[in-house]
């Protein structure tokens, strides 16, 4: 490996930019999809020797590569849905997040939402299976949702939650459209289209299944600080 004093370290297969906390506030991360279980690890090896302080995080990982960070770095590692974080979380430096979970099948992408923004020093709660069919679960969480500074809806389906809760809460509602649904979701779309139409003003959206995004919009609209 050679390390580029342009800030990004040469693994010959891939650049790893490593200073993207300086210019961003937000740290890399390693999108695992189409690489191999041994790149991800050496990847995150990279991140975690440039930002000691923090933890590196993969997202999108195969079973194959879940396994191979958990040997790798053993307790250092935290891998659930796809989503890897080597290192200790810190002190949150702001918070908390809510993370809402429409039902169950949304969990992955939740749990993506949810690592992600702790590894970028948000406090972050996961509420889960509050969707719309069985709306008194969602009220009795609107004490909670009411303490969040920023608040993360995650829904597939008919993609309504968003909406409802941007009408119950004062802080700032970052949407994440999910692929489950049946045939007439279109993987995702029908739950996007609707978020983007919602009639609840100021509801930000991101991509179809993009937890990562959503947690890292969160950072940005919190003015956190990933380099540390």
């Amino acid at each position: 490996m050679q390390t580029n004093s342009n800030g990004f370290a040469d693994l010959g297969w891939a650049k790893i930019d490593t200073d993207r906390p300086a210019r961003t506030g937000s740290a890399e991360a390693v999108y695992a999809a189409g690489k191999s279980p041994q790149q991800v690890v050496d990847a995150l090896r990279v991140l975690r020797a440039a930002h000691p302080g923090r933890p590196a995080v993969a997202t999108r990982c195969d079973e194959a590569c879940l396994a191979a960070v958990a040997e790798a770095f053993g307790a250092e590692a935290s891998c659930e849905a796809g989503t890897a974080a080597v290192g200790a979380f810190g002190e949150p430096e702001t918070g908390p997040v809510a993370v809402v979970c429409a039902g169950t099948s949304d969990l992955p992408v939740a749990k993506e939402a949810e690592l992600v923004a702790r590894a970028n020093g948000l406090d972050a709660v996961l509420l889960a299976d509050v969707g719309v069919a069985g709306l008194h679960r969602l009220l009795e969480q609107v004490p909670a949702l009411r303490e969040a500074v920023c608040v993360i809806v995650v829904a597939g389906m008919d993609g309504a939650l968003p909406s409802v809760v941007a009408g119950l809460v004062s802080a700032p509602v970052i949407a994440v459209p999910t692929s489950v649904g049946y045939g007439a979701a279109f993987g995702g779309l029908a739950p996007l289209l609707t978020m983007l139409n919602s009639c609840s003003p100021g509801v930000t959206v991101v991509n179809i299944d993009n937890g990562f995004g959503a947690a890292v919009a969160a950072s940005r609209i919190l003015n956190v600080k990933a380099d540390r």
